[in-house]
């Protein structure tokens, strides 16, 4: 559907005060999602659009704005300083998936919002890409290859690894988790997948829903540029037919909890592969309150175990600010 958003310029939505860049009445754009992961996007092929982080809090504000998870600027990764390095690495990485928290600050990746980046550039008429075919984007958290597939697309999230080596190879756990709702505080595991994860596994669903996500969980020690953190139950049993089934929930830094989180789920499958042992599987289904997205392990070109996110991408609605 269409809609027009009537999103007041000269006010920020999180913190007051007036908005210091330029007005964006007249802008195009569109509200899209991956299993409710949301998202505001803006088409920006000459650059012509510098959002600052108070006007992205003010259209990702549920309330006065929008509402989002994160804004997606789609612009040329020549423009970007982060695209052009990226060129140099891969020539068709020509678009670039300019990312910021609902909060307006800047996020190395998102699963979710990779596929719906994709999606939103179909729309627009920026790419054609058929079942089957690959797109390579760019975004702060490297180059990404989708395949779109007949019912969404799947990315190759490039290999994942240990925040702390050290620690989790010998001790499968390295942080405590405190959250409100739990009792005590738990082991987690620290998991980059470009961006910072840490992982904690619940023993069941009552537990997984009596966890408040309201605020931030306390975790210790804490990655350097702060950390998302999952709730994780496995299945009982784990495994069905090659495939683990797990359902999370997550707390992503500058949002607070969202219905999805693709590199989230990639994260939490890696976190309980790693405690089930050798004869866990690679694929893996992973319920989350929005729906449910798979995950992959496979060999990479680069000699790294890679992770692959697959699911669905919808957009909802375009329109214009005003």
């Amino acid at each position: 559907m269409d809609q027009t958003a009537a999103v007041p310029a000269q006010q920020s939505a999180a913190a007051g005060a007036p908005v210091p860049a330029a007005s964006l009445s007249g802008l195009a754009f569109s509200k899209g999602h991956g299993t409710g992961n949301d998202f505001v996007l803006i088409a920006d092929p000459g650059d012509a659009h510098e959002i600052s982080p108070e006007q992205v809090a003010q259209l990702c504000d549920r309330h006065r704005g929008i509402g989002g998870d994160g804004l997606i600027r789609a612009v040329p990764s020549r423009y970007l300083p982060e695209g052009r390095d990226l060129l140099e690495q891969d020539a068709s990485a020509g678009w670039f998936m300019d990312y910021r928290n609902g909060d307006g600050s800047l996020s190395e990746m998102c699963g979710n919002g990779v596929r719906v980046f994709v999606h939103f550039l179909i729309a627009q008429g920026l790419v054609e890409l058929g079942p089957g075919q690959s797109l390579t984007i760019g975004t702060r958290g490297g180059i990404k290859k989708i395949v779109r597939t007949a019912d969404g697309y799947a990315v190759d999230m490039g290999p994942w690894e240990f925040i702390f080596p050290t620690e989790a190879q010998s001790k499968a756990m390295d942080a405590l988790v405190s959250a409100d709702g739990l009792e005590v505080a738990r082991p987690g595991l620290s998991v980059s997948m470009g961006n910072p994860h840490t992982v904690v596994a619940l023993a069941e669903l009552g537990e997984l829903a009596a966890t408040k996500l309201f605020t931030a969980p306390v975790v210790d020690p804490k990655p350097a540029n702060g950390t998302n953190v999952e709730f994780v139950v496995p299945a009982e049993p784990l495994v069905h037919d090659g495939v683990g089934t797990i359902t999370m929930r997550v707390h992503e830094r500058g949002v607070g909890e969202t219905q999805s989180c693709g590199t989230g789920a990639c994260a939490a499958a890696v976190a309980i592969r790693h405690w089930a042992g050798s004869s866990a599987p690679n694929a893996w289904h992973v319920n989350v309150p929005g729906g449910v997205v798979d995950v992959r392990f496979f060999p990479g070109e680069d000699g790294r175990e890679h992770v692959e996110l697959s699911g669905p991408a919808v957009i909802v609605a375009s329109g214009t600010l005003s």
